[in-house]
């Protein structure tokens, strides 16, 4: 109902469709600039695409939020809950289980989204879920929705959104060979090289989950509010 709607404000574009199998599960590992990422790539898809949302996302309170909790619940979103030791590990046996079911499956390897705009290191459980599965990875590239929804805001503003999918990737065996953490993490590594030769960003090698808690540290010393 809100396809139509989406593709006349934001004029989505689409490149590299055809990477995505018409059938059968696959990995969708892409950057992660704004929380509507989620929406315009499966909007611009034939198939369904299940992603992880934090799980207060779906009780948020205020207008917007019910709005994009409704939208969760709809699409049938996987609701992660980050507190607990084994939450992450529960999430990723949650995709496995659809990616086995023949869905397809996005990741944002990142692991949360960039506080500003460049492209940070990601995290293993993209190899985790590649290795389980055996299951392709697709990398995806998103640009304009920072622009559309920046962090911090609340309501989207007009503007041009694209999105570039790559070619699956291939995994040779001096990677799957490797030991498991080791593989892990080198499939991590070709995977966002593969999303920056799509996307063009700056690449920091550090998780972006530490960058933003350097952010937060400066400005609670600045009583600056840091972007979310």
């Amino acid at each position: 109902m809100a396809g139509p709607f989406l593709h006349t404000i934001w004029r989505p574009k689409v490149t590299g469709a055809e990477h995505v199998p018409a059938s059968g599960g696959a990995i969708l590992a892409g950057n992660h600039l704004s929380v509507v990422d989620s929406i315009f790539l499966p909007l611009m898809l034939d198939r369904p695409v299940t992603f992880s949302a934090k799980a207060e996302y779906f009780t948020a309170s205020g207008p917007a939020a019910r709005l994009w909790a409704a939208y969760l619940k709809a699409t049938n979103q996987l609701q992660m809950d980050r507190e607990g030791p084994r939450a992450a590990q529960d999430t990723l046996e949650a995709a496995l289980a659809l990616l086995q079911a023949g869905n397809l499956f996005g990741i944002y390897p990142e692991g949360t989204r960039s506080p500003d705009g460049r492209l940070y290191r990601g995290r293993p459980g993209v190899g985790w879920l590649a290795l389980k599965s055996g299951l392709p990875v697709i990398p995806v590239a998103m640009f304009g929705t920072r622009r559309v929804l920046p962090p911090g805001r609340v309501v989207p503003r007009p503007g041009r959104i694209e999105i570039r999918i790559g070619a699956p990737l291939k995994f040779g065996p001096e990677v799957t060979a490797a030991p498991p953490g080791k593989a892990r993490q080198l499939i991590a590594e070709q995977v966002m090289i593969a999303i920056r030769e799509l996307s063009g960003q700056e690449y920091v090698h550090m998780f972006a989950s530490d960058r933003k808690a350097e952010l937060a540290a400066a400005a609670r010393a600045t009583n600056v509010p840091p972007h979310s």
